[in-house]
This record gives C-alpha cells, sequence and structure tokens, in this order.
C-alpha cells in the first residue's frame, strides 16, 4: 500500500487534518468494516472541520471582544433580569445579520450589557459573519488618530465590511461636533447593509436628546432604532458578589 507517498501528497495540497485523519483510519482496526465512501467522507468531514475552527479563530482574533468568554450557552436568566429566553434564542441563530439588523441593549451599570453584546457577537463569528468590537470612547479616539495621520478613510472603510459592529459604553460621555459626525459617517455606511450592536447605560428614549444637534440626532436615531432589537436589562448589578453567577457563568459588565 502507497500509505506513506499519499500522506506526503496530501500535505502537499495542504490537506493536513485529512492526512491526520487518513493516519488514524489505517490504526483504527474498526475502520476495516466501513466502504470506500464512508472512509472518504470521514476524511473530507475531518477537513472540512478543521478549516472550520481555523475560520472562526481568524474572525474570534479579529472580534477582539471584550469578554473573550462570552457565549450564549453561558447566559444568565436569573435575577430578575427581565432577559426573554425565545428572543436569544432567535438572536442566536444570527438571522438578523443576514437581514441586517441591529440590537440594542440598554440598562443600568453592571447589568451585564457587554456580555450579552459579546456573547451575541461571538454567536455571529460562529455563524460565519465577521464582527468588530470597540468601545465608544475608543473608537472615537482611534478615529481621531486616523483622521490626523491620513488613515481616516481607509478605517471608515473597515467598518463599514465589518458584518457585525459591537458598539459598547455608547452615551457614556458628552459628544463633540467631530464625533457626532463620526458616528454618523459609520452609521450611515452601515445603514441597510450590515448589522450593529449597541450598549448603554442611557435608555433609548433619551438617544435623540443625548446626541444633540437635531438634524444629525434625526439622522442616528433613525438609521439603529426602526430595524433593532430593543433589549432592556435590569435587576441587581452583577458585580456585586451577592448577585453574581456561579461557576464559569456570566458575570457584569
Amino acid at each position: 500500500m502507497l500509505i506513506a507517498p499519499t500522506i506526503d501528497r496530501l500535505r502537499a495540497l495542504r490537506l493536513d487534518a485529512m492526512a491526520d485523519a487518513y493516519v488514524a483510519q489505517q490504526h483504527d482496526p474498526s475502520r476495516a468494516s466501513l466502504d470506500f465512501d464512508e472512509r472518504l467522507a470521514m476524511l473530507v468531514d475531518a477537513e472540512h472541520l478543521c478549516r472550520d475552527n481555523r475560520a472562526l479563530t481568524r474572525r474570534l482574533k479579529e472580534a477582539k471582544l471584550r469578554i473573550s468568554e462570552a457565549s450564549i450557552e453561558a447566559i444568565d436568566y436569573t435575577g430578575k433580569r427581565e432577559l426573554d429566553r425565545p428572543t436569544i434564542r432567535r438572536l442566536a441563530t444570527s438571522q438578523w445579520v443576514a437581514e441586517h439588523h441591529h440590537i440594542l441593549i440598554t440598562g443600568k451599570t453592571g447589568v451585564g450589557k457587554t456580555f450579552l453584546a459579546c456573547a451575541l457577537g461571538q454567536q455571529a463569528c460562529r455563524h460565519g459573519y465577521r464582527t468588530i468590537y470597540r468601545r465608544v470612547p475608543r473608537l472615537f479616539e482611534e478615529l481621531a488618530l486616523a483622521r490626523a495621520d491620513g488613515s481616516y478613510t481607509t478605517l471608515l472603510a473597515r467598518f463599514a465590511r465589518v458584518d457585525v459592529l459591537v458598539l459598547d459604553d455608547f452615551a457614556i460621555s458628552p459628544l463633540k461636533d467631530a464625533q457626532r459626525q463620526d458616528l454618523l459617517e459609520i452609521l450611515e455606511d452601515r445603514d441597510g447593509t450590515r448589522s450593529t450592536i449597541i450598549a448603554s447605560q442611557l435608555p433609548r428614549e433619551a438617544w435623540h436628546a443625548y446626541l444633540g444637534e437635531p438634524t444629525v440626532a434625526d439622522a442616528i436615531v433613525d438609521r439603529i432604532v426602526h430595524r433593532a432589537y430593543p433589549i432592556a436589562l435590569s435587576g441587581p448589578s452583577r458585580r456585586n458578589p451577592k448577585h453574581a453567577t456561579s461557576g464559569a457563568g456570566e458575570t457584569g459588565q
């Protein structure tokens, strides 16, 4: 049997997972009872799974989620959070990304807004969507530096292309005119073509007043509110040890 040359050719073709699976088959007597099509399918499945895992690792690395361990499975529904399970199950399909809808998460500090935003962002990565996380204050700093060094247009284009943009800590400090315009540019580029998750302590009803300048405020609110799933978290702060969950589940943010 020309096993070694076959393995070498698989590796030359960068089919390393298939090569490893092929070697494993040779050392597993139970595989001898399988026909050719079944064994080939197992090899193809091994390579496909390996490539999917590598792609997911790349997407998660690019996303830079603030809470890397956040996941849909770790979301805690206890503690009077008013978090609707059917809604989360529906969002967990990431169909909202395919439909270019948004998610607006509001609530007091410590109720788990960041965790939920990162969990939904991670789920989008699992479904093959590119995701980027940014705290809004840091985002504005990044855009200001890009404007100064001439890479502003390139940076805007990057945010325009990503499937899911997670904007955390929105409305945490007063806006400057340039920041207000930056936010409008980002949301305008994504309007109807991409999805955004926004997490904020400020209730949605107060966003227009926070944004200030009425014309710009109208434009920004119009682009995010009308095609969005609103999630208003409640309950005590999860940073308080009395209310934190046990084990490896969800904590504050």
